[in-house]
């Protein structure tokens, strides 16, 4: 799980990162950056979900 936690967590930094490059300077290829990266979030968030429903049950 801990490996989970650590690909997230760079996950949100590059989702925020390439996210406000999109708002704040109206850059398009940081959007699609940031739209997979999010893509990318949700699967790794159902990992994490089943390894903790696995960490519960011991």
């Amino acid at each position: 799980m801990k490996e989970l936690l650590e690909k997230a967590d760079a996950l949100v930094a590059a989702f925020k990162k390439d996210a406000t490059a999109q708002l704040e300077n109206g850059n398009k290829a940081a959007g699609t950056r940031a739209r997979k990266a999010s893509l990318e979030l949700e699967k790794l968030m159902k990992e994490f979900r089943k390894a903790s429903l696995e960490a519960a049950k011991k």
